[in-house]
């Protein structure tokens, strides 16, 4: 093999390898490429996760209120409940101290 037509064996490889290479990236582009269609709905998607996260924190924001509402509301009917006891047991003992006056009234 003369030196001519080694430099040229040579030139023809580099140059297949340059093409197969170049071929190879082409492929993998071709096939790992985002679509404009793609883009616009993972665009689509972002916007209606942002959306569910908001309704999902107004939802919270409107329990955490309604919790509120609720404990302050029971916390008023627990107190209206003791005054009611508390009035019943006072009315229970002036009951009993009147049936007991009577009693002796009525002996004596």
């Amino acid at each position: 093999m003369s030196r001519t037509e080694f430099i040229i064996a040579t030139a023809i490889i580099l140059f297949v390898a340059f093409c197969m290479g170049w071929f190879a990236n082409w492929l993998i582009h071709r096939f790992t490429r985002v679509s404009r269609s793609d883009v616009g709905e993972l665009e689509r998607m972002a916007q209606e996760l942002h959306e569910a996260e908001e309704t999902r924190d107004q939802a919270i924001t409107y329990l955490q209120q309604r919790e509120a509402e609720l404990t302050n509301q029971m916390a008023q009917t627990e107190a209206e409940l003791n005054a009611a006891m508390e009035g019943l047991r006072d009315a229970r003992h002036e009951a009993e101290e009147l049936r007991a006056y009577i009693e002796r009234a009525q002996q004596g």
